[in-house]
């Protein structure tokens, strides 16, 4: 029922094309990466408590008001990351109506749906955090949230792309696909003790003495070294992809897409040094978290790549066609 409403409401816009719906859906990707890069520059500014309530700003206003107790650009840095949650809101509804009205595929509707429905789940996850008063592992699982969501918009992106009349073609063997899936868990893992590192560093969202952030107790550099030891994991199993994939022969977009990551994580790893060798200025926590967001999706488009959906062959559209 729901959905005969939703696409009776979709019928009232024109025709999206489908460069239309990719743009749409790229510009997902970038809201829901975004977001958690201004998410880490509310942390490293200790604008976490900027609006100390949720969904409220303040008690009994949803924008900031002028308090001596929160200075006016701790306010400022946080209400406008709640703002930025409105225009992810406007993508991820955008997507989901213009894809609904081309009347695309079933599995192209469901991760379009996921898209709001994430961003949801993101904003409840958000207000745990400030409620809790930025706990660090709040903290931990609304940046990972944000990764999974990284993820998803990029495979929305891909499926997009795809055909909808296509036939699923698998673009390289078993085992190196089941390689590209390790690296994702890698990936994951690495992006796990990132969030540790986090939890036990300088960087806790509020400097407030009245009310402490509590931390993570553990001393932080055993936990820097499991994180960049993850990180050269997943790199040397890219390299070793990538080696497989040159024996067995791989295609244009395989090969652009595993150069992209490779530079990517090469990249962050540099980021990574610099910021401990120079005690975590905040500039470089969110150039690494964008890094990080970019790594995602990255990992995502070369997964997204292994198993592709093609166009018909010319002898067979015709009975399709019919049979539609």
């Amino acid at each position: 029922m729901l959905s005969r409403a939703f696409q009776r409401l979709a019928d009232l816009f024109p025709l999206p094309s489908l460069r239309v719906q990719r743009i749409i859906a790229f510009a997902v990707i970038l809201s829901q990466a975004g977001i958690s890069v201004t998410g880490a520059i509310v942390r490293v500014t200790a604008s976490g408590l900027g609006c100390p309530t949720w969904p409220q700003c303040f008690p009994g206003s949803f924008v900031p008001v002028t308090v001596a107790e929160v200075p006016v650009i701790h306010q400022a840095v946080e209400f406008g990351n709640r703002l930025l949650t409105f225009v992810v809101c406007l993508f991820a509804g955008a997507v989901v109506l213009a894809v609904t009205r081309a009347r695309r595929r079933r599995e192209v509707l469901v991760y379009a749906w996921l898209m709001p429905a994430g961003t949801v789940v993101q904003a409840v996850i958000g207000g745990v955090t400030v409620l809790t008063g930025l706990l660090w592992w709040t903290v931990a699982v609304h940046l990972l949230a944000s990764m999974v969501m990284v993820w998803l918009a990029v495979l929305l992106y891909a499926k997009i792309g795809e055909p909808d009349e296509g036939v699923a073609t698998v673009q390289a063997p078993r085992p190196l696909r089941m390689l590209t899936a390790l690296s994702a868990v890698l990936m994951s893992g690495t992006l796990v003790a990132g969030t540790l590192v986090t939890g036990a560093g300088p960087h806790a969202g509020d400097k407030s003495l009245e009310r402490p952030v509590e931390r993570l107790e553990v001393e932080i550099v055993p936990l820097v070294h499991l994180h960049a030891e993850l990180l050269v994991a997943y790199l040397a199993l890219l390299v070793g992809l990538g080696f497989g994939l040159a024996a067995v022969g791989m295609t244009r977009a395989i090969r652009l897409r595993l150069t992209v990551v490779i530079a990517i994580v090469c990249a962050q790893a540099l980021v990574g040094i610099v910021q401990y060798l120079t005690d975590v200025p905040a500039a470089l926590v969110a150039l690494h978290v964008g890094g990080a967001a970019a790594s995602v999706a990255a990992t995502a488009a070369l997964w997204a790549a292994m198993r592709t959906r093609e166009p018909l062959p010319a002898d067979l559209r015709e009975p399709a066609a019919n049979a539609a």
